[in-house]
Order: structure tokens, then C-alpha cells, then sequence
């Protein structure tokens, strides 16, 4: 990111796709996620350092979920006043937060830390979608996939960075990388330095026109959240854990993750840009059934081939985040921030709940068990995606 001034969008400018503040954007956003990866591979380390239950462990990490019920509130204030500096200083609060893991000297210290992280990520995740919409012009698909893939390019990076520090200074130590994430911090805060997030959204109708959308498209929408939330939990958070269980190390287990993430940002790269020409459901539904089918392959093969596996998983597992946002963005133009922050509360939520969940299906009946039923839950998504509504004008049927 270079340090000149961004301008501020215009309504000439609305159908056009604007690079300067999209790449502004999108690098907060692989330096803001790079280091809520350091969680999965790290958790490990945390479980044998508190004696901690996969259930434990996994309601530890739903901390980190739960301020996703302020989403729509910072959402609507996004579309009615100025959040820069949250956006601006999440990256600098979450990394800080991150390299405090190793101090906590109990679990309900590391619990406490983990809901300030989570009220950092809201911070951060409730205006930036939104953002990118208002300056994408026409290629709000795109746009999308260019935000999902630097997240996911920071969660591949993050399993590595965060192995290589407690390799170097131990689990104690990796709060010397904190400064990266204050570096992206001044770095945001130059190029915003003269605009706020206000300023990338239109001027808005009433709330109430979102209430017919609550049924139409948002009960889908939470089933399809809900059947994809088990199969990406178990793929991302458990999946260091289950490798370790399985006798891999944690490097090995560290260096899997970030494959299935490196894999991932491809995914969400080329997913939401051929959803703007193909449409949005096809693009969802060839996601959700290739990523059962990989599962189930997944847990059958061991060796060099977990590898390939990985790569394919991680490729289709990780794609429909871009083309979901791209849909919350085509069903509510008037309303972008308030849609996605009520999106990402559903996201998070459920998420929460899916991580306790699988954390006791790890614990009662064994986490290749849990992974299998994970994997026949996803194709409950099938359903849902057909029964959502076609708009008008967008390419989501």
C-alpha cells in the first residue's frame, strides 16, 4: 500500500471499480487476519498448558464469537456516522490481544481476552464488507473475493507465523510480533487520514424495508450458515488438533492448515469473480457439495496423499464466503453496512455455537466421528440455496 491520499468517492464514480481504497481495504484485512489465524494452531499449546477438554477449548474459541451480536449495531452506525478509527485500530487491537495468549494465566483470564479480540474482529468485519461494496461499482462480486482472499491469505501466512514465533520465543513470546500489526494500523491511518467509512455508503431508506428481506432471504440464509459453519469449524479450528491427535507434530499440523488456507484464497479469489458472470447460486451450490465429498476423502486417505485432499478442500470449503456477501450486498443496496453487519452476526453466532458443538462431539465420540457428521450436514445447504430469492438485476439465480 502506498501512502497517497485516497479520494473520496463520488456518484460518477459508483460504477466503477476504484483500486486505491479497495486495496487499502483489503490489506487491513490480511494483516488484521493473519493474526486471528495464530488461534487454530496455537490452541494445542493452550489445551496442554490448562489441561483444557476439545469442549473447553472450543467454548474458548466461541468467546471469541460472541460481541458478533454487535455487528448490526456497528453496522447501522457505519451507515449514519464515522467508524475510520475503528477500522483503522483493529488491526494494531487484535494483534496486541493475540500476543497476549501466551500471559494468561487460567481460562478465565484466556476467555476474557478472547471477547476483547472478538469485539476487535466486530469492529473490524462489520463496515469493511460494506465498504468494498460501495467502491467495487458493478463488480461487487469481485470486489468481494478480492477482501475474502486477503483474510484468507492471512490465515494461510498466520499458522506459519505463529508456529515459527513459538518456535523461536515460545508460546510467552509472541507478543514481539505485535508491531506488524501496528504497522498496518499507521499505515491505514495515513490513507484515511482525511475520510471516513461514512463516506462509502450511499444515503439510506428507512429500516424498515429490511423487515420482508428477515424471512425471505435471511431464514435461508441461516440455514445455509449453520450447515457450512460445522464443516469449516471442523477444517480450520479443529484441524491442527485432530492432525495432532492423529500423531502428526504441530509443524506438520501448522503447515496442513496453512495449505487448506492457501488453497482457500484461491477459492475465494475465483469464486464471488465468476459469480458476477454465472450467477450466485450455481457458484454456492457446487461449493457446498464438492466440500462434503472431500471430507469424506479427506478421512479416508493418510500419507502424501492428505496433501492434494487438503488443497481441493480448502479450494471449494472456503469459496462461498464471497459469493454470501456478494448476496447480502445485491438483496440490500440501501441498507450495505446494517445487511452485513446482521449477516455477520448470524455467521459468528452460529459459529460460536458450532465450535462448542463440535468440541463435544470431539470429546463424546472422537473428532474423525464428528468430522464425518460434519461432512453430511453440509449437504443439508442444498435446500436453501434453492429456495432463495432471485433480485432483480444481480446475478444470484
Amino acid at each position: 500500500m502506498t501512502t497517497t491520499e485516497i479520494a473520496i468517492p463520488t456518484d460518477e464514480q459508483e460504477q466503477r471499480f476504484q483500486t486505491g481504497p479497495i486495496s487499502t481495504i483489503i490489506g487491513g484485512h490480511f494483516i488484521h487476519d493473519t493474526f486471528t489465524a495464530f488461534v487454530a494452531p496455537l490452541l494445542p499449546l493452550v489445551i496442554e498448558k490448562l489441561s483444557l477438554s476439545l469442549t473447553l477449548a472450543g467454548a474458548l474459541t466461541a468467546f471469541m464469537q460472541v460481541p458478533a451480536i454487535l455487528n448490526p449495531f456497528i453496522g447501522y452506525m457505519a451507515d449514519k456516522v464515522s467508524l475510520r478509527y475503528f477500522v483503522i485500530f483493529a488491526p494494531a487491537a487484535t494483534a496486541t490481544l493475540i500476543g497476549m495468549m501466551g500471559f494468561a494465566p487460567n481460562y478465565v483470564s484466556l476467555a476474557l481476552l478472547f471477547l476483547l479480540i472478538g469485539i476487535s474482529v466486530a469492529a473490524f468485519h462489520a463496515p469493511t464488507p460494506a465498504m468494498i461494496a460501495r467502491v467495487a461499482g458493478s463488480r461487487v462480486g469481485f470486489g468481494m473475493s478480492l477482501y475474502m482472499a486477503a483474510g484468507e491469505l492471512g490465515r494461510t501466512v498466520g499458522p506459519l507465523v505463529a508456529v515459527s514465533g513459538v518456535a523461536a520465543w515460545g508460546l510467552d513470546g509472541i507478543y514481539r510480533l505485535v508491531v506488524i500489526g501496528w504497522a498496518s494500523s499507521g499505515i491505514l491511518l495515513w490513507r484515511f487520514r482525511s475520510i471516513s467509512s461514512s463516506q462509502y455508503r450511499k444515503k439510506t431508506s428507512d429500516l424498515s424495508s429490511i423487515l420482508p428481506k428477515l424471512r425471505t432471504f435471511f431464514m435461508p440464509i441461516i440455514v445455509i450458515v449453520l450447515a457450512r459453519a460445522f464443516l469449516t469449524v471442523s477444517v480450520t479450528t479443529y484441524l491442527p488438533t485432530f492432525l495432532s491427535f492423529e500423531g502428526s507434530s504441530l509443524a506438520l499440523a501448522g503447515i496442513s492448515l496453512a495449505v487448506l488456507e492457501g488453497a482457500g484464497v484461491v477459492g475465494a479469489l475465483f469464486s464471488g469473480t465468476i459469480s458476477d458472470r454465472f450467477g450466485r447460486k450455481p457458484i454456492l451450490l457446487v461449493a457446498f457439495a464438492m466440500s462434503s465429498v472431500l471430507l469424506f476423502i479427506f478421512l479416508q486417505v493418510e500419507g502424501w496423499l492428505l496433501m492434494p485432499v487438503l488443497v481441493l478442500l480448502g479450494f471449494f470449503s472456503l469459496s462461498p464466503q464471497p459469493v454470501l456477501l456478494a448476496l447480502v450486498q445485491d438483496h440490500l443496496p440501501e441498507h450495505r453496512a446494517v445487511a452485513n453487519g446482521l449477516y455477520m452476526s448470524i455467521s459468528f453466532l452460529l459459529r460460536s455455537l458450532v465450535l462448542v458443538l463440535v468440541g463435544i462431539g470431539g470429546d463424546t465420540w472422537g473428532l474423525r466421528t464428528t468430522f464425518t457428521i460434519s461432512a453430511a450436514l453440509s449437504v443439508v445447504a442444498v435446500i436453501p440455496i434453492l429456495l432463495l430469492p432471485n433480485q432483480a438485476g444481480s446475478p444470484n439465480n
